[in-house]
């Protein structure tokens, strides 16, 4: 059965068709679905973030007609794509291992079906399932994660529990859903971990990129590096965004802020290279708190996210119409990948 916005009325991503998860043939020809995961029930300071989904799907300033041309990719990433809304998945915040149970299985019927997963957070515990959801259907170990955050998500229990928003990146590589020395996280800044988790992290050969090396080194080097090795010996690529990767400055509506971030461009174009370049086979937004958010602007910048990157697959998949890098009216055909 159809959940629309389990805490809100029922309205679709900006307006594209509404489908129902458990009849396939209402999906199935679409090559991307939006998931709602209103899951907060992992947040260790601010909640709030359950109605983030809603959020993401509501704000903006133009019509919601399910039609989003870009300016600078030249396609219409909902149109082209087909993209559906299949609405949320009924996440009880009280019983956190049912409401995970239940993402992973719509993560994982959505993927088997060849479609692109774009889930809307929720709190990052939501990353465990998503991923594990792709990597059932891709293969075990065979999913690169490229993690935009200000927090490494490494923890090995957060108050006592194995499951949180602390938690799910090392949930994740112990499971065996994907690798170590294939996990790339991008903008960690701050305060923690600990010096035992870092250890932890090295030995499993993941790579963190800090925002001193971000600053010291550009943006894109570091997205060379991580895409050059993200798909070394693994077949696609899931990006997972909390949006506290970008200084609360310019993204305030978060659980736990951290200053010294991104900034908004910086994502939106890392995001957009991403998809345009690597194989994704899924995508999380999490993290967006509505509670907390200031004229929504963390709201629009998560709808964006979720833009840019179903653009850059578009534009991937043959869409497009124009080099990215071109002046707007010099219309022609995309190099060749």
């Amino acid at each position: 059965m159809r959940i629309g916005n389990l805490y809100g009325p029922d309205a679709t991503f900006l307006g594209v068709p509404a489908a129902d998860p458990d009849d396939p043939a209402s999906w199935s020809g679409a090559a991307a679905a939006i998931i709602g995961a209103p899951f907060d029930g992992g947040t260790s300071h601010r909640s709030g973030c359950r109605f983030g989904p809603q959020a993401i799907r509501l704000t903006d300033y133009l019509p919601h007609d399910g039609s989003r041309p870009s300016l600078a990719l030249g396609v219409d990433p909902l149109v082209d794509l087909g993209v559906v809304d299949l609405g949320d998945v009924e996440m009880p915040s009280g019983e956190t291992e049912k409401s995970l149970a239940r993402l992973e299985e719509r993560v994982t019927a959505v993927a088997a079906a060849g479609v692109l997963p774009v889930v809307l957070g929720g709190d990052h515990t939501i990353a465990l399932p998503d991923v594990t959801g792709v990597a059932r259907h891709v293969g075990w170990g065979r999913v690169a994660v490229i993690h935009f955050d200000a927090h490494a998500d490494t923890g090995d229990t957060q108050m006592g529990s194995l499951y949180g928003h602390g938690t799910p990146m090392r949930r994740l590589i112990e499971s065996g859903a994907c690798r170590g020395d294939r996990f790339f996280q991008v903008g960690l800044r701050g305060y923690w971990p600990e010096p035992e988790t870092l250890d932890w992290m090295a030995a499993q050969g993941m790579r963190s990129f800090e925002m001193g090396e971000i600053v010291a080194r550009g943006l894109d080097a570091v997205l060379d590096e991580a895409l050059e090795r993200a798909t070394d010996e693994c077949d696609a690529i899931f990006l997972s965004v909390d949006v506290d990767v970008v200084d609360p400055g310019s993204a305030p509506g978060t659980g736990t802020p951290e200053p010294g971030g991104l900034t908004s461009r910086q994502l939106l174009d890392a995001v957009r290279r991403l998809a345009m370049e690597g194989p994704l086979a899924g995508i999380d937004v999490v993290e967006v708190a509505p509670p907390f958010d200031h004229a929504e602007i963390t709201a629009y910048l998560g709808n964006r996210v979720v833009l840019e990157a179903l653009g850059g697959v578009a534009w991937q998949r043959g869409a497009a119409r124009r080099d990215p890098a071109a002046p707007l009216l010099e219309r022609g055909t995309p190099p060749a990948p």
